[in-house]
């Protein structure tokens, strides 16, 4: 049993690029597989290891300037559900493409996984999933306002559009795992909203922590690493993933004439070329050789 760990931290990096070798030394020399990301706005990452592991690369993360009062989720899952260990050097830890937004100046009313069901349950409380739109459709809360949109980078332009539906509301907000509310209730605090709400360690701590038949969850909730979803208690969700678009598939939808395994599902088959297609069909196919030689190929996997 491998141990998956979802973290996210806002602090001031000077410098990132002279963080990046030491933690990416870490995190190989302990097997540790994942993929983070350091701008000057923090880190922010998934990585999956043993026990041992995962605690060598958080304490290496937690030494870094200002990361000492580090959150983050465990998960675990059966098998390696990364190819290697990335370690990127980014504009921002997660993408708003908003020069003023700060989450170190100021964020929204933390709201625990224990007491979300009562604040999302109040008639005056708007709702808002933050996530993108295929993250959406396989799972969000009863009642949620889905934006509709195919990168965080498109939230700023849709509340402009949208935002007189919700004068005058209470707004709580949800991403998968926090980061994208810290950033969304920053935005939304600078544009006048005063009672703005987010779900503190998002999705995750909360299919973590409330139990199946209390909860106001429907569906599941999608996860960038190769179990795709995962549904309460944070058991895997058992979807597929395609490997042209990485949008989860549905059993469904694989039985659709318009999917090809590794290749292309019916949301992305109009979007690549035959040559990109072609691509995809190889990669597969190298996939299945590494499979079968008990070999894990570096490439994206769509199981």
């Amino acid at each position: 049993m491998l141990t998956v760990a979802a973290l996210y931290h806002f602090t001031r990096f000077p410098d990132p690029a002279a963080l990046k070798p030491g933690l990416a030394e870490v995190c190989v020399s302990h097997g540790v597989k994942g993929s983070l990301l350091l701008a000057p706005e923090g880190i922010n990452g998934t990585i999956a290891g043993t026990r041992e592991g995962i605690d060598a690369a958080l304490a290496a993360i937690r030494a870094l300037p200002g990361c000492a009062g580090l959150e983050w989720k465990e998960s675990f899952a059966d098998s390696m559900p990364f190819g290697r260990m990335k370690v990127k050097l980014k504009r921002e830890i997660v993408t708003m493409g908003q020069p003023d937004v700060d989450p170190l100046a100021r964020v929204g009313n933390y709201v625990s996984a224990r007491d979300w069901n009562s604040l999302i349950s109040d008639p005056e409380t708007v709702v808002i999933d933050t996530r993108n739109d295929y993250e959406v459709a396989i799972g969000t809360f009863q009642g949620a306002v889905d934006p509709g949109t195919r990168a965080f980078g498109e939230f700023p332009d849709w509340w402009q559009a949208n935002r007189d539906r919700f004068q005058g509301k209470r707004i709580a907000m949800f991403c998968t795992g926090g980061i994208r509310c810290e950033k969304s209730t920053n935005y939304l605090l600078g544009q006048g909203v005063n009672q703005v709400f987010h779900l503190k360690g998002g999705i995750l701590k909360y299919l973590e922590e409330v139990p199946e038949e209390a909860s106001l969850w429907q569906g599941q909730c999608f996860v960038f690493d190769d179990r795709v979803s995962v549904g309460h208690g944070l058991q895997p969700g058992g979807l597929k993933s395609c490997g042209a678009c990485r949008r989860p598939v549905t059993e469904a939808e694989q039985a659709h004439p318009s999917y090809e395994d590794g290749v292309c599902c019916p949301a992305c088959v109009n979007e690549y070329s035959a040559a990109d297609r072609e691509r995809f069909r190889e990669r597969h196919h190298q996939m299945l050789l590494s499979a079968k030689r008990g070999t894990q190929h570096l490439g994206f996997s769509s199981s």
